[in-house]
């Protein structure tokens, strides 16, 4: 089944190879549609940025290439769609980038908690040169290309039973994780044994109270409507969320040159446009939830019993896997910092 829609797939792309072959020239006669994976809702940073790497596709191939944008993990899990691109069965994805580092766990450097400390750090690291080894890593690994950045904002935490200000406080919360296993880590540092589970489970687990709480950025808390369900949040901010825009890249090779340029400036226009989306948005979004009704607080002693915590018990944990204490140092250096953990 699967070598038969892999046939049908190339015919298609073919065919869009054929019509796309003088995109320069403007004499394109046919039109081809791809597909976009997206685990959020729209109205959040992931719709925001495939919406403008879908306008700008179009712009630069005078409206000959389409992308159609299929929202709450219509088209499967967002580790569901990496396996998916890899074998050619989707073309993009937009999705949190802790679901890529299970297939190249390289780019898990980009998960470690207090990693990066602001919007700043997360653009010098994924458009500097450790930006471009994983992105070079996530092809050879997982058969996917990331073309964009979209920066998401900070996780912070969410959960419907008490104010968390420290370490002592998340004791007796179950809180939903991803199937990550660094984040996994984290809570565990802080003495909580989190539950992993998909994003497109977490609305009901938290409505049902399978689960007490979470963490997100506050654009997409708002764009999942938590708020209907969460009543709390720390600005816990132990994780710069990015969610990056991956092609295929059995796609990608499939398309004319003309085409491959055209997606990855559609791409590069996304990953701006995304800084300057998150710079305008956030700051409202927070009013908004607590308008209503959400009660935000920020940890005891500046986060310094979360950092200490996390960054000692999980980093060195993750040194092999993620490329080496050298490619963790890599990036400290390239963000002017030295290491937090205590040696």
């Amino acid at each position: 089944m699967i070598a038969k829609r892999n046939l049908l797939k190339s015919a298609a792309c073919a065919l869009a190879i054929l019509a796309a072959g003088t995109l320069g020239a403007g004499s394109v006669e046919a039109q081809t549609t791809f597909k976009m994976a997206l685990g959020d809702a729209a109205g959040g940073t992931q719709d925001a940025a495939g919406k403008k790497f879908a306008e700008e596709l179009g712009s630069l191939t005078d409206g000959q290439v389409k992308v159609q944008m299929f929202h709450n993990g219509q088209l499967g899990s967002e580790q569901d769609t990496v396996n998916d691109a890899a074998m050619g069965l989707l073309d993009f994805s937009v999705l949190a980038i802790n679901n890529i580092t299970p297939f190249s766990p390289t780019v898990g450097v980009l998960t470690l908690p207090y990693m990066m400390l602001s919007l700043d750090d997360a653009v010098k690291l994924t458009q500097g040169e450790i930006g471009q080894q994983l992105v070079e890593n996530t092809i050879e690994d997982a058969g996917v290309r990331i073309i964009a950045w979209s920066y998401a904002g900070f996780r912070v935490l969410s959960n419907s039973k008490h104010p968390v200000k420290t370490v002592e406080d998340l004791q007796d919360l179950v809180i939903r994780v991803p199937k990550n296993e660094i984040m996994i880590a984290t809570y565990q540092s802080w003495g909580n044994n989190p539950t992993p589970m998909a994003w497109s489970e977490t609305f009901a687990a938290l409505q049902q109270g399978v689960v007490d709480g979470q963490d997100t950025p506050y654009i997409t808390i708002y764009a999942m409507n938590f708020q209907e369900v969460q009543k709390y949040i720390t600005e816990l901010r132990y994780l710069f969320l990015l969610e990056p825009i991956v092609i295929s890249e059995q796609i990608f090779q499939e398309q004319s040159e003309d085409v491959q340029q055209a997606i990855l400036d559609a791409g590069k226009a996304a990953t701006e446009y995304s800084a300057q989306y998150l710079t305008e948005t956030e700051a409202s979004i927070k009013q908004k939830l607590t308008d209503a009704g959400m009660q935000i607080d920020e940890p005891a002693d500046d986060e310094k019993a979360f950092i200490d915590a996390a960054t000692n018990a999980v980093w060195p944990q993750f040194y092999d896997s993620v490329g080496g204490k050298e490619k963790v140092d890599e990036a400290l250096t390239a963000l002017g910092r030295e290491s937090p953990v205590k040696e």
